[in-house]
């Protein structure tokens, strides 16, 4: 498969199709010292904000107002949070939508995507089975495929993420962006180009862009972690694979308690509740698998909230 081109003046298109759609997420200065950690400028994104909880809502619209959706509707393989995206997109938009899921995505995913008026089919134990489901599905009525991360309006979309975050940092040096399968890292790697250090995050359990760079290409990786229905789709992209080989400066690995921590410390900080998923960029900072110079502006992206582990009867 050959890898688009997604360039500036198209992700500053999609930014503007996608606008009315899309929730401008708040960046917030954090204090270093409240966690533990050195002396450096240390901001977060927090796009567990965004419409549908996570910044898949991006990739969502950018699919559906860019592409005809026939009669048939929409279909889309996910561990939960890209589902629930491509429900809330087509709820907006008044299409029919399927959604084809693996029986470990959580209960707090499932409720969205049920909720946003979607047809839920549970299909296997893991994402790639969802996914072979959804493309029978396709086979079988002529609904639109969406994507969650190979397809070039989805990496259009996330990368609009990366054009946000600059007008609201322009003064950043290191950028930590938890990786599945590589559509987020993949769109915002090519909006900055180089021009700030892209520091992917995976879990220990689910090291797909991490086998990636080391074999040249996507190849299976592992799909295990209290992360998998989010971070573990067993292969990267095709299409975001050029980009993180040229642009991705580095993949550091975390721990399922590291990403535990991270969401606790999340929680205590900010108020928010992160997923694991959501949380592992952070998780990379508090456990020191990437420490940042004194001088350097960092920003973590806390990139999906749907989870209910929050107890309110406690």
């Amino acid at each position: 498969m050959t890898a688009p081109s997604i360039d500036r003046p198209d992700v500053i298109a999609t930014r503007d199709l996608i606008a009315p759609y899309i929730r401008r997420t708040p960046v917030l200065a954090l204090e270093p010292g409240d966690f533990g950690l050195g002396a450096f400028a240390l901001h977060a994104k927090l796009e567990l904000l965004q419409h549908a909880g996570s910044f898949k809502t991006r990739g969502a619209f950018a699919n559906l107002l860019a592409r005809e959706v026939p009669a048939a509707g929409v279909v889309a393989a996910s561990g939960g949070n890209h589902g629930a995206a491509v429900a809330y997109a087509a709820m907006r938009r008044g299409v029919h939508a399927t959604i084809f899921v693996p029986s470990i995505s959580p209960p707090a995913k499932l409720d969205r995507i049920r909720a946003y008026g979607a047809e839920l089919v549970v299909a296997g134990d893991r994402y790639a089975d969802a996914l072979e489901a959804s493309l029978a599905h396709v086979a079988a009525t002529g609904a639109l495929p969406v994507h969650a991360f190979d397809q070039r309006e989805t990496l259009l979309g996330q990368a609009t993420l990366g054009a946000e975050l600059e007008e609201q940092l322009p003064e950043l040096d290191t950028l930590l962006v938890a990786v599945g399968g590589g559509g987020l890292i993949g769109g915002i790697a090519a909006w900055y180009a180089g021009r700030v250090r892209i520091v992917a995050v995976e879990p220990e359990g689910a090291p797909t862009l991490a086998r990636a760079l080391a074999a040249g290409k996507p190849v299976d990786a592992p799909t295990e972690g209290i992360a998998a229905d989010s971070l573990a789709p067993r292969r990267v992209g095709e299409l975001m694979f050029p980009y993180a080989q040229r642009y991705v400066e580095r993949v550091v690995l975390v721990t399922d308690e590291a990403i535990r921590a991270a969401q606790h410390a999340l929680l205590r900080a900010l108020t928010v509740v992160a997923e694991p998923g959501g949380a592992a960029a952070f998780a990379a900072l508090l456990s020191r698998a990437y420490v940042p110079s004194p001088d350097e502006r960092v920003c973590v992206l806390v990139s999906g909230g749907n989870s209910a582990a929050v107890d309110f009867d406690r």
